[in-house]
């Protein structure tokens, strides 16, 4: 499909078409880049996003320790006996 560059104030503009939205996903906020003389666009992602699902599968998979208290288990030796905790 062809469609005409407008002019939006200083800068350029183009419709897209409905049904390409839908298909597309794009919803009010896109990231843009430019990669090989082409513009991509893709629907932008929220800060965070899923974090909570992230989590909750860190904890099932017993995944969500401090990392000192690995650190404190795997010390050597040498650590224990040269440096006072």
């Amino acid at each position: 499909m062809k469609t005409k560059v407008i002019k939006i104030g200083n800068s350029r503009g183009i419709r897209i078409p409905r049904h390409m939205l839908e298909e597309s996903g794009l919803k009010n906020e896109v990231e843009i880049e430019v990669e090989n003389y082409r513009i991509i666009l893709t629907s932008a992602s929220k800060v965070r996003e899923n974090w909570d699902l992230a989590y909750q599968k860190m904890s099932e998979n017993k995944d969500d320790v401090l990392l000192d208290e690995v650190f404190l288990e795997n010390t050597n030796s040498w650590d224990n006996e040269e440096w006072e905790w």
